[in-house]
Formats: structure tokens, C-alpha cells, sequence
């Protein structure tokens, strides 16, 4: 029988303050997403163009890695699952379905789709049969989680990130930082099922990622490439930081909380080893502004920021917190809210006037274009502040 580590709530730290900007940003994130959920009902965005979210259901080909299979597709029906668990009201969990709905399709195409499944079917139909018991829910996520744990390569102990033909490159030995926080979907479907071979994959992976990844220092690597027949470590590949060898941020950040997510599921106390170490590398890192740029190791200038990564990081702060001792939960706590509280003074909207919450997110360093909205930014700027709260859906 696993034994799973029993979280500690954070509120009895907050003070007065934090708990009255907690109250008024949750208040505010409600007002907003009352009038978005029906604006932006009939799609599955991604980012926003002058304000207005995009869809991704009419974007490319049905066997491309673009539009309907994009990894990125689940995080809007996050948000109303977050809401919905939030205010129980009905309307968020009908237009939540919609995604689930539109997303089965991927399924039959099956080009296209990749290691992302988790982000794709977790915060959607996962998080529908959790809340509701919807068995065709609980269907969608064993079968994305069964098309995960065929991506197992066996030989070298990692999951296989992208397809070939998405890239110009072969990457049948490549494995990248971000699949760590797809690994709750497989420690789900063992937990659902019983069967343990999800579970076993997911840890192989992490033990891989812990051993080939993660730096002496703390720091992360975005991609290893591995020989797909022998298992043999290739190379490391710069990904979307700066530089190879450089502290891509977001990387940073699927480490930090995907390790929390591994020891959460496990309870094995090398995960939540691991986690601290690349959160203490975020923290000493993290700017006298407390925006957070692409990559630690970025030149000064061009000033390139990534909102995303400070959210998403601010997640994981908030669960190491509630995972170890007394003596250390506001070495994590405090971080995590100095994070967001910068994002809600500085790169958030809670506006009518644009439909994105964060501003100022950016995909890579090398991209031509930086500084803009991101569905994901939004979703974890949200599931944050509901951890803060007490009353988060657990959807990982």
C-alpha cells in the first residue's frame, strides 16, 4: 500500500493581509470569469489577438500537433472546472464539456497527439469525473493515459516527448523537462484502476529525469536526447531557454511542481529531495522585482519575461509548503506569495477589457515574438490562488 504524504494547510501562516488579498483576488476572478466563460464558450483558447481569446478547434490539419491536438487544449476547461468546484454553479461544468467533447476527435485522428496528453485530458474530463462521477469522463483519461504509457521506451526508462514529423529532427530519444507534470496521469489511471504498470512507468521517467536532468545546483535541462535502442545519454539540447546549459524558467518551474506531484502520488522522499533542490535554485534566483524573466542566465537585455513560469512555480512553492517541516513551510510559503502578489499588482488583468488574466508570458527565448497572454499562465495564476485559499480542486 503506498503511503501518501498528508498535506498541511498553509492559512494558519497568512496573515490578516494576505488573507484579505486572497478574498478580494479570488472575488475579482469570479466577477471576470462570469461574463468570459460564456464569451469564450464556444472555443478552447489559447492566447488572445487584440484582447479576444483564440480558438484552437479551427487552427491547422487534423494531423498536425496545431490546432485540435494542441497540448495546450485543456487548460481553459481547467479554469471552469476550477470555477465550477468554486461557486457550484452548472454553467461552468456544461461549457467545460464542450472541450471534452470537441477533444474526443484527437482520439480518432491520432496523429498529432504526444506526451501532453496530461495537460490535454487531466484538468478536462479527469477533472469532470472527479467532481461529477461522469463515466464517459473516466473513459477519455484511461485512454489518454493508456496512449502515454505507450510512449514508454522500456530500454532507456523515459517517455518519448514529441513526434518526428512535428519537428525537422529525429526524435525518437528525446525527452524533455515538461513531461513531468504529465506524469499524474498515469499515477491517476494506477490509482483508478489498480494496475500498477502506469505507476511504474511514470516513476521510471521521473527517476531518469531526476538522475539525467536536474543539475548539481538545481537547475534544469530542457531536453536530453537519449539512443532510442540503447538508452544511452546522447546530449543535452538548449529547448526554449537561452543557451544550453542556461535555467529556462518554465522548465524550472514543470520541475519544481512535477517532482511535488511525483512525491505527492508516491510518497517517495527522493521526489520531495529533488523538488526543494530546484525550488531552492528558483528562489535565489528570482529577480528584485520578482518578475521573472525566460531564463535565469538571459542577458540583462533584452528584458524578456515569462509570467507563466512565476505562476506556475508559485504552484509548486504552495505544495513543498505543505510538505515539510515547520521550520522550513515559509522558506516556500513566502516565495510563492511574493510571486503572485507581483502578478496581480503588475501583469494581470482582471479587466472586461481583455479576456487573459496574465500579461507579459512568452513560449522561448529565441522566438521571434515575446509578451503575451498564455491559457495556461491564467489557469495556474487561478489553481494558485485557490491553493492559497484552502478550497483548491486538486486536479493533478
Amino acid at each position: 500500500m503506498i503511503q501518501i504524504p498528508k498535506r498541511q494547510p498553509v492559512q494558519p501562516l497568512l496573515n490578516q493581509d494576505d488573507q484579505q488579498w486572497i478574498h478580494e483576488s479570488i472575488e475579482k476572478i469570479i466577477h471576470k470569469m462570469a461574463w468570459l466563460s460564456d464569451k469564450s464558450a464556444d472555443k478552447i483558447p489559447f492566447t488572445t489577438v487584440n484582447g479576444v481569446h483564440d480558438d484552437k478547434r479551427t487552427v491547422a490539419s487534423p494531423r498536425d500537433s496545431d490546432g485540435l491536438q494542441w497540448w495546450t487544449n485543456g487548460f481553459w476547461a481547467g479554469m471552469l472546472w476550477l470555477l465550477y468546484h468554486e461557486t457550484n454553479d452548472e454553467k461552468y461544468a456544461r461549457i467545460a464539456r464542450r472541450t471534452e467533447e470537441w477533444l474526443d476527435q484527437c482520439f480518432m485522428n491520432f496523429y498529432g497527439l504526444n506526451h501532453d496528453v496530461g495537460f490535454m485530458w487531466l484538468p478536462s474530463a479527469v477533472a469532470d469525473y472527479r467532481l461529477t462521477g461522469n463515466l464517459t469522463s473516466r473513459s477519455r483519461g484511461l485512454h489518454a493515459a493508456t496512449l502515454l504509457a505507450g510512449r514508454f521506451n522500456p530500454v532507456g526508462r523515459f517517455i518519448r516527448a514529441w513526434n518526428t514529423g512535428r519537428l525537422a529532427y529525429d526524435t525518437r530519444g528525446w525527452a524533455i523537462i515538461d513531461c513531468m507534470f504529465n506524469l499524474p496521469l498515469l499515477y491517476w489511471a494506477s490509482e483508478e484502476t489498480g494496475d500498477p504498470s502506469y505507476r511504474h512507468i511514470a516513476t521510471r521517467h521521473a527517476d531518469t529525469v531526476a538522475n539525467h536532468f536536474i543539475r548539481a545546483d538545481g537547475s534544469s535541462e530542457h531536453i536530453v536526447k537519449f539512443d532510442p535502442d540503447t538508452g544511452e545519454k546522447l546530449q543535452t539540447l538548449r529547448g526554449q531557454g537561452y543557451a544550453e546549459g542556461s535555467a529556462w524558467t518554465r522548465g524550472q518551474s514543470w520541475a519544481l511542481y512535477g517532482f511535488m506531484m511525483s512525491y505527492m502520488h508516491t510518497g517517495k522522499p527522493e521526489y520531495l529531495d529533488t523538488a526543494k533542490r530546484v525550488a531552492d535554485y528558483f528562489i535565489d534566483h528570482i529577480p528584485e522585482s520578482g518578475l521573472i524573466p525566460i531564463d535565469f542566465q538571459q542577458p540583462a537585455e533584452p528584458d524578456y519575461e515569462d509570467s507563466s513560469a512565476a505562476a506556475i512555480a508559485a504552484c509548486g512553492l504552495i505544495e513543498l509548503a505543505q510538505h515539510v517541516g515547520d521550520d522550513e513551510r515559509s522558506t516556500y510559503l513566502q516565495p510563492a506569495l511574493r510571486l503572485l502578489k507581483t502578478l496581480s499588482r503588475e501583469r494581470c488583468d482582471f479587466s472586461d477589457r481583455n479576456d487573459h488574466f496574465l500579461e507579459r508570458c512568452s513560449g522561448s527565448y529565441h522566438e521571434k515574438h515575446h509578451h503575451y497572454s498564455l491559457i495556461y499562465a491564467d489557469y495556474y495564476f487561478l489553481e494558485a490562488l485557490f491553493k492559497l485559499k484552502g478550497n483548491d480542486l486538486f486536479l493533478w
